[in-house]
């Protein structure tokens, strides 16, 4: 009977400090203060959320539980940076499968330039063994300055992620067209089916429609597990795309959100009655 692999994370439990230390970055974060222990989905699970409202930083310190750089690569590409060390990887502890995964990868949209400047480094380091295609392995053995933003992104979801993994995505829409999203999630499919789990920050309401995952959301009253259709991503979205008219009009005027949130609540409570 073969052994099921997955969740290689299961949880994770935030010891927060005491004194002075707790009440300051990172946390000082609502959503940080209000995690002991989280639970993950075996397939997929988001974090979504405001700008600010901890979500990469939590992302990170798991990573970095997993032997990760804060910056972002696999666990045999790493690279100093001031962003190196996180203060909450110290106290961040993951209750962990004893199956570990054959692949892990860290994804930070905005390191992605800093990678493709230290693996080309590598590879014309004077007296280096490392062949180009040893060094840009995940990358269908092509350097990333010889792609643009949005291809390196989908060579690393085609190639770059090998299954059986552990993989952590923080905004890996950033550089994607919307048809290279549907190409991303169709991605993220496959290697779930791979014995893969995902953990991905993003505001990506394409991503966030995947079915076998768990959405928590972060916001100034904390954490909480929502649904695909509570998140923002979702009804926004929904209601501009059905309303895109008569939104431009309103984001238009001197006062855009106000007119816009104003019409939307009322809506709301129509549909409600």
């Amino acid at each position: 009977m073969q052994t099921e692999a997955k969740p290689y994370l299961k949880s994770i439990h935030i010891e927060k400090p005491k004194g002075k230390e707790g009440k300051v970055f990172p946390f000082n974060i609502p959503a940080i203060q209000s995690i002991d222990y989280l639970d993950f989905h075996p397939d997929v699970t988001f974090f979504v959320g405001e700008n600010g409202s901890g979500k990469s930083t939590i992302l990170e310190a798991i990573a970095e539980s997993f032997d990760l750089s804060a910056v972002g690569g696999a666990k045999n590409i790493k690279f100093s940076s001031r962003y190196d060390k996180s203060p909450l990887h110290q106290h961040i502890k993951c209750q962990k499968n004893y199956i570990r995964p054959q692949d892990k990868y860290f994804f930070r949209a905005e390191s992605m330039h800093q990678m493709g400047n230290l693996l080309e480094k590598t590879w014309r380091e004077p007296g280096s063994w490392l062949s180009k295609s040893d060094v840009f392995s995940r990358f269908k053995g092509e350097s990333l300055h010889e792609m643009s933003h949005g291809e390196s992104f989908l060579e690393l979801f085609t190639t770059g992620f090998r299954g059986n993994g552990l993989y952590f995505l923080d905004e890996p829409e950033a550089a994607l067209s919307a048809t290279r999203l549907l190409s991303a999630l169709v991605r993220i499919h496959d290697l779930v089916e791979s014995q893969s789990q995902f953990v991905i920050a993003t505001h990506s309401a394409i991503l966030l429609a995947y079915p076998r995952s768990r959405i928590y959301l972060f916001n100034e009253d904390g954490h909480r597990q929502v649904n695909f259709e509570e998140t923002e991503h979702f009804q926004i979205t929904r209601d501009f795309l059905n309303n895109y008219p008569r939104r431009i009009q309103q984001l238009l005027r001197p006062t855009p959100l106000l007119d816009w949130l104003e019409e939307s609540n009322t809506e709301d409570k129509k549909n409600e009655d």
